[in-house]
């Protein structure tokens, strides 16, 4: 069969057609199976990561991950039923995933640090912590990076990569808090006294464990004052609110008791003041000359 000048051979038209819409049929049905298989597949792993107790932020990515890595394998099995070269394709991809790779390096920095963050739990949610210089309570933890709020409301963003990199905090990780409270006295004061007073409010305060029992221990022997520190233990709940307390009922009983809380105190020595004194003295006892 002729057209236009061009021999054209109806058969082998026909079969290379033909050959080309099995081809294509073939692949999609490729495609439409396999991003089957891979949704089963991602299901199946997330319920497993799921049971292991894994966090529910991982185990949703690493799904997106592992879906996406799938589909991929299954888009190049699908082309290559069509004739098209998978190898130069993945050699693109590759290359293109360096190039991401080293473009996005401290962005990735960060998520393998969420990874590790939200894997091994140094903290969670509600937790109150002390990340380098930035105390708060955490309120989210992405990938990316842990969002703390402080006791005056402010939103702190750390990069996670930061986090792992830095000593941690966790006040509230165990359930019990001890409270330090380190009161000075003069040292005219009567230091029993005044440690039975301590030990006294801090055993009566409801929020107060007596097991362990509270204690109060001469810690220091300042320039101004003896230091006596208080030991006693609450709960993390409780912990500000008995510490408040008592640091004012403290106020109030030793002042009862007469027992002085010094002021900080201060010698100053000046050189040659002696002299000075001695030579103003002089100086007034001279005899007055008449002109």
């Amino acid at each position: 069969m002729e057209f236009l000048g061009f021999t054209i051979d109806v058969a082998t038209l026909t079969t290379n057609a033909l050959s080309l819409v099995f081809k294509v049929a073939l692949a999609i049905l490729i495609f439409v199976v396999g991003r089957w298989l891979a949704k089963k597949a991602v299901t199946f792993a997330h319920s497993i990561m799921l049971r292991s107790r894994l966090d529910d932020t991982v185990a949703s990515f690493l799904g997106r991950l592992l879906y996406g890595v799938l589909l991929v394998i299954v888009v190049l099995a699908a082309l290559s039923k069509v004739g098209v070269q998978t190898t130069s394709v993945v050699a693109i991809l590759g290359g293109a995933a360096v190039a991401i790779g080293l473009s996005l390096k401290d962005q990735l920095s960060n998520f393998a640090a969420g990874i590790m963050i939200v894997t091994f739990r140094p903290f969670v949610t509600g937790d109150y912590v002390q990340i380098s210089s930035y105390t708060g309570t955490v309120t989210e933890i992405t990938l990316v990076n842990t969002h703390l709020t402080t006791i005056n409301n402010h939103d702190i963003i750390i990069p996670n990569g930061d986090i792992t990199t830095s000593a941690v905090i966790n006040y509230t990780a165990l359930p019990n808090r001890r409270v330090d409270i380190t009161v000075g006295i003069g040292y005219d004061a009567d230091i029993k006294t005044a440690k039975e007073v301590m030990l006294s409010l801090a055993r009566n305060n409801p929020m107060a464990f007596t097991d362990p029992e509270p204690i109060v221990r001469v810690t220091n022997l300042g320039d101004n004052s003896v230091d006596l520190t208080l030991n006693v233990w609450t709960t993390n709940a409780d912990w500000w609110t008995m510490q408040c307390d008592l640091l004012e009922q403290f106020k109030y009983a030793l002042d009862d008791e007469k027992i002085e809380i010094p002021f900080p105190q201060r010698s100053v020595h000046v050189k040659g003041l002696d002299q000075m004194i001695n030579q103003m003295g002089q100086s007034q006892k001279l005899p007055m000359t008449k002109d």
